[in-house]
């Protein structure tokens, strides 16, 4: 099973692996990170099929997927 990490130290919300996920699984959070960024959460891990599009795409390297 494959499975996302989003680092929240990292991620700046910038949201490109929200559209980067067919699956829809990579959303925003409702409460901002430790520097005040709104970041993205995985939800629903047991959908995600590890294509890696959302690590990918994610300028500031904050998602690991691990397949």
């Amino acid at each position: 099973m494959a499975y996302i990490e989003i680092d929240e130290s990292r991620c700046k919300g910038c949201g490109l692996c929200t559209l980067a996920c067919s699956r829809k699984l990579v959303i925003m959070s409702d409460t901002a990170n430790k520097q005040g960024y709104v970041t993205a959460v995985a939800t629903h891990q047991d959908q995600c099929t590890g294509c890696s599009l959302c690590a990918e795409i994610c300028p500031d390297v904050a998602i690991v997927v691990f397949k």
